[in-house]
């Protein structure tokens, strides 16, 4: 008989989160040591099965199990029944991670999917894991939790993935550095002690890069701006490429 999931696992679940911080953390910043992972660029997604019937699932707790068939089929097809997965949906284009497709899918209709998932494939990152052979692991420190994603991940093939992860920080810094011209968003830093729990229990890591621009224009009163127009010399033009946040009162005047 297929297993199926806990009581107190049915779908859609409430999953860990991270908080943003704005260094790297020290080795002894989280319970057990730091952990560091890449932070996809897609659809966080759970992935449930059910005594063989699998569903995804956002954080929102939106199912997700229309628009990913791909990855879905793939997850049926290697995923024993009574597992839990967290994870990350996502979509390769020429190399780099494509956000944007994703998101075309939430408004394809059913009969154009196909084709989509043909032209630009959906794959899953597993990076976590809530339950096994029915019986749920979220208890279970994450190191423990990890060992068992790898032992599910032993034989999985595209377009299923384990996430890679590393204890090394001279490792993360070089991820931190060359992943984001893949579309990695940055790192995620997760405690090898801690069990999993819906809070922001995480952290996390952005990216950024620094270009200097030009102020094209303000938002509000020349005296007292409330946001800054940002223009970049390209081509002997000035184009506009964003704006920024609410200025606060303070800064506002001192821009003035």
């Amino acid at each position: 008989m297929a297993e199926s999931l806990p009581r107190a696992l049915q779908p859609p679940a409430a999953v860990a989160l991270a908080k943003l911080v704005k260094t790297f953390p020290g080795p002894n910043a989280l319970p057990g040591g730091i952990n560091v992972e890449p932070k996809w660029d897609g659809f966080r997604t759970t992935a449930f099965n059910d005594g063989g019937t699998v569903t995804l699932w956002s954080r929102q707790g939106k199912e997700l199990t229309r628009i990913l068939p791909d990855a879905a089929a793939a997850l049926a097809e290697q995923l024993p029944p009574g597992v839990v997965l967290d994870g990350e949906a996502v979509i390769w284009n020429r190399g780099r991670l494509d956000f944007d497709a994703l998101q075309r899918r939430m408004v394809t209709s059913r009969a154009a999917l196909p084709a989509m998932a043909i032209e630009l494939p959906a794959s899953f990152v597993a990076f976590d894991v809530l339950a096994v052979a029915g019986q749920d692991t979220r208890a279970v420190p994450f190191s423990g939790r990890r060992q068992l994603l790898e032992e599910l991940a032993r034989d999985w093939t595209a377009p299923l993935h384990l996430s890679p992860i590393t204890t090394d920080v001279d490792l993360a810094k070089t991820w931190l550095r060359d992943l984001p011209a893949t579309g990695i968003e940055g790192l995620v830093f997760k405690g090898g002690a801690q069990p999993y729990e819906a809070a922001r229990i995480w952290s996390k890591l952005k990216h950024k890069d620094v270009w200097d621009v030009v102020c094209a224009a303000v938002i509000g009163p020349v005296s007292q701006p409330q946001a800054i127009i940002a223009g970049l010399p390209i081509g002997g033009e000035l184009k506009i490429v964003g704006r920024s946040t609410a200025l606060s009162t303070k800064v506002g005047r001192e821009l003035g």
